[in-house]
């Protein structure tokens, strides 16, 4: 899309306001270009990580059998802590466009990022560098979380990620910070009920190299997720988008029919559409989101670790429990606690 073509775009669109306007804007330029760096509340600036850990060996996708299981917590210093505190500044790969996770919150000045995944971010800089806003922001799209680890482009990367055993032949993962699934989001008065033979003939949205994707090429009922076009630039990226949120813009559009995603970034997206929303009593996979950094950074992942174990702590006053509610608890009521961590034995 040219940029002429997104403005247009956004301006089709009916009943979208405040954070709506923002988001859909943001989502539709991510494919234009990257966000630039930005430290703590906003400002612009660039460097690259340089991490040189490379101790550990990548699990195998054939013989792992507990993804969610991490390194045991630890706040020893290592080669990829050294270079953050050398720096002076935490690089996390963030979203900025999923709502109540990390988005641009267009009330503030500076468009300040926020949500829950936001806050982790500077529970995490808070612990190794003791002060919350010594962040440089990077986004990122969904299709390039893994790329941006192994380019040293972001330290960590803290965006609705799902650990599971592919992913960790290729980055390492802290313990579990969510529990999600997918679901299916399309119309309230879409004949679609579900992940199930309703999406039979039916257009669906996801985002590249997400579960999502992953979990269609292995059952799709019959839904058409995969772009057939001729390779002309109007029929690229109606099906498989770069970033997530895109397919609420294509799903507003008319241009698919239903998007599947995860249950925790869908609920943030019917929340600023009141036209869409889940299909199914609940989802139809069990999904765990953790921090991830790059293979080898040992280190860091323990010292992750260590501040999610702290993050927990607290029970209802827990520094975890009060970001769900000033986040997540009108989207996705009744969560009284967040998951348990698990640990590697050997």
């Amino acid at each position: 899309m040219t940029r002429a073509e997104v403005w247009a775009a956004r301006g089709r669109l009916r009943g979208w306001g405040g954070v709506t306007g923002m988001a859909v804007a943001c989502a539709l330029t991510a494919s234009l270009t990257l966000l630039p760096l930005t430290h703590g509340g906003g400002s612009s600036g660039g460097e690259s990580t340089g991490q040189g850990a490379t101790s550990a060996v990548a699990a195998k996708a054939d013989s792992c059998t507990d993804p969610e299981a991490s390194l045991a917590p630890s706040s020893a210093d290592g080669p990829a802590i050294r270079k953050i505190r050398e720096r002076g500044k935490l690089i996390a790969g963030v979203d900025q466009n999923s709502f109540q996770w990390g988005y641009r919150n267009p009330e503030t000045e500076t468009g300040t990022l926020e949500g829950f995944d936001i806050d982790l971010v500077r529970a995490i800089a808070k612990d190794i560098l003791g002060d919350p806003d010594a962040v440089i922001f990077r986004a990122i799209p969904t299709n390039q979380r893994i790329a941006a680890l192994e380019n040293d482009r972001v330290d960590v990367v803290v965006r609705t990620m799902t650990i599971n055993c592919k992913r960790l032949e290729q980055v390492s993962f802290s313990t579990a910070y969510f529990q999600a699934g997918q679901q299916v989001l399309a119309p309230k008065e879409s004949t679609i009920t579900g992940y199930d033979t309703s999406l039979a003939g039916k257009r669906v949205c996801t985002a590249e190299g997400s579960t999502a994707y992953e979990a269609l090429e292995k059952e799709s009922y019959g839904a058409t997720f995969k772009d057939e076009n001729d390779g002309t630039e109007q029929d690229l990226d109606q099906l498989t988008v770069p970033n997530q949120l895109d397919c609420l813009v294509r799903l507003q559009l008319g241009e698919v029919d239903a998007v599947v995603t995860d249950n925790a970034l869908a609920a943030g997206q019917a929340a600023q559409d009141p036209a869409v929303e889940l299909k199914g009593d609940k989802p139809f996979t069990t999904e765990y989101y953790g921090v991830a950094a790059k293979l080898g950074a040992d280190d860091l992942v323990a010292r992750v670790n260590k501040v999610l174990v702290d993050y927990r702590q607290g029970g209802a006053d827990s520094p975890w429990m009060r970001s769900y509610r000033t986040w997540l608890a009108t989207g996705l009521p009744g969560i009284t606690a967040p998951p348990a961590p698990k640990y590697r034995t050997n």
